[in-house]
């Protein structure tokens, strides 16, 4: 799993694009770069500001990036609008669709990636209650999506990869073997985990929805189910007390994982994170021994 860069401070917005440049001075003149928490695995750079007496979020992503596009979706769509109103989400403050940059207020809290409140579960409790009133949003039909999720993993499995050959072919077994489940779509994250969770006191507060779309409710599950649940059961309990019910059908969960860990594996592997493609090779053993015994 990539890891978040050391905040650093910096006087200016260097790595944005001159336009980027030009759009975030005409919003916030002045505005000063207090640290940047960019990822740097992916071309979105994201810094923290300070303007006037307020500190806000500035992310700017690259020509081929879609992440920001997606995060513009759920803003302006009104999917966010509760969690902001609640303050579990940021607020969304300006954007440029077509520049590919916005600026978003700063949320108080501590990342609980890679910490003791990932792994708790009273996080979890309160993550699966924020997550079931994001699910009930909205509803909409499937329309072939969960086929075409599966032709992205084979899809996968036809680019570049480490994966054994004799494993590949089991999981073109698995995924011939599972049928999709053409169930209807909610709004999902697409992300959610503790990397992109805030914990303050007995708060938890989102971020980054890069990865915002309509997919099938336990979709944003299953990077869960790899890693913190693995760690620790409580947590899958928990989080399914605050989310009020388990919705996973056995068949499509297993294929779901499927598709989640060939996807993890293949996209590791073609960024260069030899540790996230060791945990996809792992969620992929994991899930063939399941689905072949």
């Amino acid at each position: 799993m990539p890891q978040p860069a050391t905040p650093r401070a910096d006087t200016g917005l260097a790595r944005l694009s001159p336009r980027q440049r030009a759009l975030v001075g005409g919003w916030l003149p002045g505005a000063r770069v207090v640290a940047d928490l960019s990822w740097n695995q992916v071309e979105t750079v994201v810094l923290h500001v300070r303007h006037d007496e307020r500190t806000l979020i500035v992310k700017a992503a690259g020509d081929a990036d879609h992440h920001l596009g997606r995060e513009l979706d759920a803003h302006e769509g009104g999917y966010v609008s509760p969690w902001a109103g609640s303050g579990n989400a940021a607020r969304l403050q300006f954007a440029d669709r077509d520049a590919r940059v916005l600026v978003l207020d700063l949320l108080p809290g501590r990342l609980a990636y890679r910490t003791a409140s990932g792994i708790d579960p009273g996080v979890h409790r309160r993550a699966g209650t924020l997550l079931r009133a994001f699910h009930n949003l909205a509803a909409r039909p499937s329309q072939g999506t969960d086929a075409a999720a599966t032709r992205r993993a084979i899809a996968w499995l036809d680019s570049t990869h480490a994966i054994a050959p004799d494993v590949e072919g089991r999981l073109r077994t698995a995924l011939a073997a599972l049928p999709p489940v053409e169930a209807d779509r909610v709004p999902t994250h697409g992300d959610w985990q503790p990397r992109n969770w805030l914990v303050d006191g007995d708060e938890v507060r989102v971020i980054d929805f890069g990865r915002f779309a309509f997919r099938p409710a336990a979709t944003d599950f299953v990077r869960l189910a790899a890693q913190e649940w693995r760690q620790n059961p409580a947590c899958e309990t928990a989080f399914f007390d605050g989310y009020g019910g388990d919705p996973r059908h056995p068949s499509h969960w297993i294929l779901m994982r499927v598709r989640e860990a060939i996807g993890t594996a293949c996209w590791a592997h073609q960024v260069g994170d030899t540790e996230f493609e060791a945990q996809g090779h792992r969620m992929i053993s994991d899930v063939l021994e399941e689905f072949e015994g």
